[in-house]
């Protein structure tokens, strides 16, 4: 499959008919309008869409080119979403991101993650074919220059940790996802948001929008939550909020 067919693939499933309201109706419990979020690995622009209809301002932070062009074909007369051709890590910098042609939802700054898809259960055929220069910024870069986000979504293919590491403040709610192939990377973005405040935490598996456990839990419970997970589990985003009653059912 070639790249332009691929990323239309991606269009067609994350902006499939019925998804809009269904997306706006979990995100509008970490946003409101006149508020602000990021939304870093924007891929396709579904979530960033997604705040631009519950009034939010939107970062789309999104470093494969071919995305880049199609963020800006959806967002480039919007003056509410600001565009960022980039990767977030822990400090500015450049890195080497890894593109899947194939499949463009996991091109990935992680070598780890690459080497830990490699022979894994649910994993079979996923080739990372090309490797591209991209710069990168921080959390913090992003809040200094648009402002400090309401929320942060982060859907970075492994590389969740690094960017929470450029992140010094604590944002009302943040979101990361995880993989049953990399669980430790979810324990270092769990400690490393204990570490910012006192966040409780929720996930939600695979593209669900909805909350997996019955009431928000501690970073502790929630490392073993994932830790528990079976392997086919593969993959799901964790909700951290300083205002618990935002990710409870």
């Amino acid at each position: 499959m070639r790249p332009r067919s691929a990323i239309r693939r991606s269009v067609e499933t994350y902006f499939a008919l019925g998804r809009a309201e269904a997306l706006d109706g979990f995100l509008c419990r970490f946003l409101r309008a006149g508020e602000l979020g990021f939304d870093v690995g924007a891929h396709v622009g579904d979530r960033a869409a997604s705040f631009r209809r519950l009034g939010a301002r939107a970062v789309a932070v999104e470093p494969q080119p071919a995305l880049m062009r199609v963020l800006r074909r959806g967002f480039g007369r919007d003056p509410g979403v600001a565009l960022v051709p980039a990767l977030v890590g822990a400090a500015p910098g450049e890195a080497v991101l890894r593109l899947n042609t194939r499949n463009p939802t996991v091109a990935t700054a992680s070598g780890a993650f690459v080497a830990a898809a490699d022979g894994a259960a649910g994993w079979e055929g996923q080739e990372w074919d090309r490797a591209i220069a991209r710069p990168v910024t921080t959390l913090d870069a992003l809040a200094a220059a648009h402002g400090a986000p309401d929320f942060i979504k982060l859907d970075v293919e492994g590389f969740e940790a690094e960017a929470l590491a450029g992140l010094s403040f604590a944002p009302r709610t943040v979101s990361f996802e995880f993989t049953t192939i990399q669980r430790e990377v979810a324990g270092e973005c769990l400690a490393r948001l204990a570490s910012l405040g006192p966040y409780r935490f929720n996930a939600a598996l695979g593209e669900g929008m909805a909350f997996a456990l019955p009431a928000p839990v501690d970073a502790a419970a929630m490392r073993a939550w994932i830790e528990a997970l079976p392997h086919a589990a593969n993959s799901g985003d964790v909700y951290a909020s300083l205002e618990p009653a935002r990710i409870s059912p």
